[in-house]
């Protein structure tokens, strides 16, 4: 007797709560409808203007846009992507929300998606972009330059004062007949055309492997001030000055450079830009100037990355040349015609060749 009026009374409770909550339903509902107009109605001038940028600039890009509503654009992409925060959570129509959800991604894409496809890309880099970078590192290819002279000039005087440097300089295995004491036949016979996979195709070989991971060595190491990168070029070419006292000292200098010329123009360059890639980084980060540390070294780091491209491609070109004119020209006159277009061919590239920035917007 005692458990029914309970029973009643929790029935008539949830009755009861149903019932306030079939009257609430609508004016719930109207309330939501009402404060989601009044949020569109609010910010929808906003929302079309950067609509209509967006729209002029995916059919013509930059070129089509005013300076105002570019000025304008990033604070307008900054107001939709809080609306569409605002939307999300307080739970505003699916309208509202797909629409602002759409708009702030075509939006963020103009702000800061890609510019250009990979061939866009190709083509800034080739027409101007990798000779700029170069241009904008002068410094540091002044110093590295410098610092790849003076290796190898310290290299020369090393081995000029006690042979055991050349031992030293040179790694176990390389040397082969090109040796303190070697007779000047058999050392000119080490410039000879091969067409055997040994002797100096193996060389040459040992050559480009060597000089491209000084080049990524060189780079990566940057980051220490630039001290890695210096150390590395002395280094490298500290060698190659004990190579040419040695066929100095025989009367085939002039011989020798011919046989190195046809690749190391494109080589040693390309060694000397990776040094100074690498610098350029360190000494921005040594001396940041009135930026930060991070900001000094990302700024330098990407100039030095678009460097470093060029320098995989000096690399490959050098290998091409290393496998093939150098193995099947013989004469001297013609490999350092060889090298010596390639040497103004890089030159004329990096510092004559100063074309306008290429505005992939124009096309």
């Amino acid at each position: 007797m005692t458990t029914a009026p309970a029973t009643k009374s929790v029935g008539s409770r949830i009755g009861s709560l149903f019932s306030r909550a079939e009257i609430a339903a609508p004016a719930d509902i109207e309330s939501a409808a009402l404060r989601s107009d009044r949020f569109r109605l609010e910010r929808e001038g906003d929302w079309r203007r950067l609509e209509e940028i967006v729209v002029r600039m995916e059919k013509g890009g930059v070129r089509k846009i005013s300076d105002e509503d570019l000025l304008a654009l990033p604070t307008l992409y900054r107001t939709a992507a809080s609306s569409l925060s605002v939307a999300r959570e307080t739970s505003l129509d699916a309208a509202t929300l797909g629409y602002l959800e759409s708009l702030v991604q075509r939006a963020w894409f103009q702000v800061y998606g890609p510019r250009k496809g990979l061939f866009g890309w190709l083509r800034e880099f080739f027409l101007g972009g990798w000779s700029r970078a170069v241009r904008e590192i002068w410094l540091d290819v002044c110093i590295a330059l410098f610092v790849m002279v003076s290796g190898a000039i310290v290299g020369w005087l090393l081995v000029a004062q006690d042979t055991d440097w050349y031992y030293r300089l040179m790694p176990a295995g390389l040397a082969g007949g090109r040796v303190p004491g070697a007779s000047r036949e058999t050392l000119m016979e080490t410039l000879q055309v091969e067409e055997s996979s040994g002797g100096l195709s193996a060389f040459a070989a040992y050559l480009f492997s060597n000089n491209a991971g000084v080049c990524i060595l060189a780079f990566a190491l940057g980051f220490a001030f630039g001290i890695p990168s210096l150390l590395l070029l002395i280094h490298n070419m500290a060698m190659l000055g004990a190579i040419v006292w040695l066929f100095a000292g025989q009367d085939l200098g002039w011989e020798f450079g011919a046989w190195l010329s046809v690749h190391g123009t494109t080589e040693l360059f390309g060694i000397l830009l990776a040094g100074a890639a690498g610098l350029h980084i360190g000494r921005s980060m040594a001396f940041p100037g009135e930026r930060s540390i991070l900001d000094a070294a990302s700024q330098a780091g990407r100039r030095s990355a678009v460097v470093m491209v060029g320098v995989v491609l000096m690399m490959v070109v050098a290998a091409l040349l290393e496998a093939f004119p150098r193995q099947l020209v013989a004469g001297t006159g013609s490999r350092y015609m060889i090298g010596g277009m390639f040497l103004t061919f890089w030159l004329a590239y990096f510092y004559l060749y100063q074309p306008a920035p290429v505005d992939e917007d124009a096309e």
